[in-house]
């Protein structure tokens, strides 16, 4: 099992580093043999889904790396394909594309705020995994996570970012909500999980109570399951109780949040 250091900050900038010089050998890699790489994050509201990209595209090429934070939908958007104002976010051959939510939305917070019907929400869950089946056959390296924190972490976070004048541009009026939605956004999730896990593109759920330890998992599981020239075969691997393939045996062995 791997060990995150706990109060030892040196260490865990080491283990940082290293873990960071291996992902810019993966992206020299990407970019050498036109590889296109979408890394998708989901999660409850302050799960850490921003400090963990922050820290995954630190020291990359930020000609060839983006992130993708969508805003809300326009009028022509709502008229459109669902899925076409993420299409042409996709990344071409060489690039890494990171979505901080994605079409996801539609499974989460459109679902538990109504800003969907019953109808356009099924579509949703009956499509997405052969629109992820398509990228997948069409050359795409895609890989998902799912940030999990418990209720009592998500209020003192959310509690935090109220207080401190640095973090209340990360306030929304939905995130002032999410609270009130609990049993709510965890019926979406558990749906989510379970309808849209396939063999091709399946979730990868992170413990991230801890910020630190859900990070450097993170960046550890993701370098994990690619390859690229240079990798380091003893690299430490991410630790299987914070970073884990999602199952549904994990609804009731509390390694999902209730």
């Amino acid at each position: 099992m791997t060990r995150v250091p706990g109060d030892d900050a040196d260490d865990y900038e080491l283990a940082f580093h290293n873990a960071q010089i291996e992902l810019v050998k993966f992206q020299k890699h990407v970019i050498k043999h036109g590889q296109k790489v979408v890394v998708i994050f989901e999660g409850r509201d302050a799960a850490g889904k921003d400090g963990t990209i922050k820290r995954i595209v630190e020291h990359l090429s930020p000609r060839e790396t983006r992130v993708v934070a969508q805003g809300v939908p326009s009028d022509r958007d709502r008229k459109a394909w669902y899925f076409q104002r993420y299409v042409e976010h996709l990344p071409i051959a060489g690039e890494t594309v990171l979505f901080n939510r994605s079409w996801y939305n539609r499974a989460g917070v459109e679902r538990v705020m109504g800003f969907c019907t019953k109808h356009e929400y099924e579509e949703f869950m009956k499509t997405v995994p052969m629109f992820e089946q398509l990228l997948v056959h069409c050359g795409f390296k895609f890989i998902k996570y799912y940030l999990d924190i418990s209720r009592e972490e998500q209020e003192r976070r959310l509690k935090r970012r109220r207080k401190d004048p640095l973090r209340q541009w990360k306030m929304s009026p939905i995130d002032a909500k999410a609270p009130k939605h609990w049993e709510h956004y965890s019926e979406a999730r558990d749906a989510m999980l379970t309808r849209t896990n396939g063999e091709l593109s399946p979730w990868i759920v992170v413990r991230a109570d801890d910020k630190r330890a859900a990070r450097l998992n993170v960046i550890r599981d993701l370098l994990s399951r690619c390859e690229f020239h240079g990798k380091n075969r003893h690299n430490e691997l991410p630790d299987t109780n914070l970073v884990f393939p999602f199952n549904e045996k994990h609804f009731k062995n509390g390694m999902i949040a209730e």
